[in-house]
């Protein structure tokens, strides 16, 4: 069998937020998406709205290479392991 795929939605704590820019657009990041790679490596995106408010386009960003965001996302993939080995079946 094949998984193509595991993906994860985590929010990111307020004093963990961000600003970036995207085609003159200041965004907010509260989000991530947290992949498991096949070879077991995490990737993420993050995701956000923009400051000025609005829906604004679904727009991925890079997340930035700082030790507490690292901390959150394997601390999330740690969790997610936990909720996947416990799950109950389909009903």
């Amino acid at each position: 069998m094949n998984v193509s795929a595991l993906a994860i939605n985590v929010e990111i704590p307020e004093p963990l937020r961000w600003t970036d820019s995207r085609r003159g657009v200041e965004f907010v990041l509260t989000s991530l998406n947290v992949r498991l790679l096949p070879d077991g490596r995490l990737a993420a995106k993050a995701y956000g709205r923009p400051v000025d408010g609005g829906r604004g386009a679904y727009t991925s960003f890079r997340v930035p290479d700082r030790p507490e965001l690292a901390d959150l996302i394997r601390r999330a993939a740690d969790r997610a392991a936990q909720l996947w080995a416990a799950h109950r079946g389909i009903d």
